[in-house]
């Protein structure tokens, strides 16, 4: 989308900008072909506000007179409300968002409108759109992860009492919190919000002045316009400029890890919801049900957003690829980076509100996460750790905890049932103080460091995560 419009009137015989050089008309086939505006099209504010900026830039460098600066964003203002209202009519030499903008402000008002591209290519005028657009989105985006955060945060504060089996390669393994196993999210949705933060540095930097490739002839004042439009820099290489994109894979990656948490968390809903956890129950609202077996209740919306995981990594994959072997500078290729783009945010986006509202309404099962954390052997690591405390070597200690465990499954029994006389037949070192971390409350207080499951690790962190959240 992006060849450099010389000044004059915004479309010639055949209805496009750039057709002067050409003897023939278009093929409809390749109009149909290379034709963006029914994706570009969400760009219509931020391309009218770039092109409202870049106005008066060129009416300080005296390009255009005060008059003309005021007419060309009167008339800007004008195609604005008209889309804001749905009352903007789309033509079909319309290529993109940027020529269907510029054709209806030349309607409004006359020839003058051809004046608008002076100085400019669509080449960085669409790199500033993009720009414009991923800085509105990206803080949007924080706000929603922001929001998920506090439904986790608060569904755990409501569980901070249950306990439940933690996990390593889906065996029981120790005990923990419920609610520190949804903290764990929390921690990994704030390193998402850091990504977009971090993202929207390299995505705010003014792009505008790069022309189609190599700058432009008119005095513009860049840092004029940066100005304008909030951006605190400005590139440094027209080249570079106009074929950059890195920008857009960094926030792709981002999409990409936010999506795979999401798909983690939907995994164990998955899991817990089932008939074999019984963990949790999902609401109805969220579920569907089978066409021909009556008793199913399916989750749908965490098995979607598991499906959809790769939908956005196929995206982040797709920017990478297009641009590989791209030569410098601008190549129409790049005009397929906006719907991978515009669809890994509106999945990530849709799938992180979906996701709130369904954990908001999911019900804790606590009877049955009450049983599942007894017995299976979930307390060895504590009679191992005893030993240690006893003066015995770990290396020596997890042996002799393990034959006490094989001594457990060959009878059938649970650790906690042996006898103080039987369990000295393991190791002498072994006192009655042994019994008294052989509980699951004593197992998850005693890891009380930072970062642990203790009951007051864990409620130290909600109130520093409702702090920072308030």
């Amino acid at each position: 989308m992006a060849r450099a419009t010389s000044r004059g009137t915004a479309a010639s015989k055949d209805g496009k900008a750039w057709s002067g050089r050409f003897k023939q008309k278009t093929n409809r086939l390749v109009e149909s072909f290379t034709v963006s505006v029914a994706v570009d099209r969400r760009l219509y504010a931020h391309d009218i506000q770039g092109s409202i900026a870049h106005c008066k830039t060129l009416g300080k460098a005296r390009v255009l007179t005060a008059s003309e600066t005021k007419t060309i964003v009167r008339g800007l203002e004008s195609v604005k409300t008209e889309l804001d209202r749905g009352r903007f009519r789309f033509l079909p030499q319309d290529e993109d968002i940027h020529m269907a903008v510029e054709r209806r402000l030349t309607e409004l008002i006359g020839p003058l409108g051809g004046k608008l591209h002076t100085g400019r290519s669509r080449n960085d005028q669409v790199s500033l759109d993009i720009r414009l657009y991923l800085r509105d989105e990206l803080s949007r985006i924080v706000v929603d992860l922001e929001n998920f955060q506090r439904v986790l945060v608060a569904k755990g504060k409501a569980n901070l009492a249950v306990a439940m089996p933690g996990y390593t390669h889906l065996q029981r393994a120790q005990p923990v919190l419920f609610a520190h196993h949804l903290l764990a999210y929390v921690e990994m949705i704030e390193r998402d919000k850091g990504r977009f933060r971090d993202a929207s540095v390299r995505v705010n930097v003014m792009p505008l002045g790069a022309g189609a490739l190599a700058g432009t002839n008119y005095p513009v004042d860049r840092r004029f316009t940066a100005g304008l439009l909030g951006f605190p820099s400005v590139t440094h290489n027209s080249l570079d400029t106009v074929s950059d994109r890195d920008f857009m894979i960094e926030v792709a990656s981002a999409l990409s890890i936010t999506m795979m948490h999401l798909s983690r968390l939907s995994e164990e809903l998955i899991l817990w919801s089932s008939q074999e956890f019984r963990f949790i129950e999902l609401p109805d609202a969220f579920c569907t049900g089978s066409s021909m077996m009556p008793q199913k209740k399916n989750p749908d919306v965490p098995e979607l957003v598991r499906g959809k995981t790769g939908r956005v990594y196929g995206h982040l994959i797709n920017l990478l690829t297009m641009l590989k072997a791209l030569p410098l500078s601008y190549n129409r290729d790049l005009q397929e980076d906006k719907p991978a783009l515009f669809d890994a945010l509106d999945t990530v986006t849709a799938s992180v509100k979906i996701l709130t509202e369904l954990m908001r309404r999911v019900t804790v099962n606590r009877d049955v996460l009450k049983r599942a954390v007894q017995g299976g052997g979930m307390l060895a690591t504590e009679v191992a750790d005893y030993l240690v405390t006893r003066g015995i070597p770990f290396r020596e200690a997890h042996a002799i905890t393990g034959r006490l465990v094989r001594a457990a499954l060959d009878q059938s029994r649970e650790l906690t049932s042996f006898s103080l006389k039987e369990l000295r037949t393991f190791s002498e070192r072994i006192e009655k103080g042994l019994f008294d971390r052989l509980t699951i409350t004593a197992a998850i207080d005693r890891k009380s460091q930072i970062g642990g499951t203790a009951r007051t690790r864990v409620e130290q962190r909600i109130k520093e995560l409702e702090r920072i959240f308030s």
